[in-house]
């Protein structure tokens, strides 16, 4: 799949699935534009493919941000891959991680669809990182569910008023993700096990798995496919 001289913006850049994805989309010819809070890993990213364009900002910030992306002329795709995870039992949770997790998991990808969907030619696409936790309930994932259930629907509804522009909006649901942080928080057999156990596939998946994905959703291979929320978890729900 190529999205040679396609312009797409990636937030949440700094690491993860956001940085391979970045890297990913240089390799195929797109033209990021990488977003992220903290500077040390995007200079990173940058020294490794210089031909991204990174922009620093933090999303929680409105006027930060619309400051920060009004300079983008023209986006054919949008990754909204910034987010945070905070778990702990509904009783533990605070009003400050209630909000934090809305700032950034809903409230931040509508901001930036708000300021960049006005710059999408059509045939341009937007993926929004979202979880298998917004289609299924997880113990301690409450408010962090809630986000992302809030970012499917917001996927279905800008399917529905985009869509006749010719934009497409997606999402992609993964379950856990190897990332660095993924295998660092499921480590102990004694807490991964027992999800493992529920997949049919038996693992959980690597940040590879999610990325190509994406990259699929913002080509031009998948131009009939709008208002999805695609599962990304080895079975997971056949069998749930």
């Amino acid at each position: 799949m190529s999205l040679s001289g396609k312009k797409v913006v990636v937030t949440g850049a700094g690491q993860g699935i956001g940085n391979e994805l970045c890297k990913t989309l240089n390799k195929i010819g797109a033209h990021v534009v990488a977003v992220s809070r903290t500077a040390g890993p995007l200079e990173s990213l940058k020294a490794d493919c210089p031909s991204i364009e990174i922009i620093q900002v933090d999303l929680s910030d409105w006027n930060a941000t619309t400051e920060a992306l009004k300079g983008i002329d023209r986006v054919d795709g949008l990754v909204n891959n910034a987010g945070i995870a905070i778990i702990k039992p509904y009783g533990e949770l605070s009003e400050k991680d209630f909000d934090d997790t809305f700032n950034i998991n809903i409230k931040a990808a509508w901001h930036v669809c708000q300021l960049l969907i006005p710059k999408m030619p059509a045939g341009a696409s937007i993926v929004n990182l979202s979880s298998l936790a917004g289609l299924k309930a997880f113990a301690g994932h409450s408010v962090y569910s809630m986000s992302k259930a809030a970012l499917d629907a917001m996927t279905k509804s800008l399917a529905c008023e985009l869509g006749p522009r010719k934009i497409r909006v997606n999402s992609v649901n993964p379950t856990v993700i190897l990332t660095r942080m993924g295998r660092e928080n499921w480590s102990d057999p004694v807490k991964a096990d027992p999800l493992i156990a529920k997949i049919p596939l038996g693992r959980f998946g690597e940040v590879s798995e999610v990325v190509e994905p994406i990259v699929y959703l913002l080509s031009d291979k998948s131009n009939y496919i709008n208002g999805h929320c695609l599962p990304i978890e080895g079975g997971f729900l056949a069998g749930n």
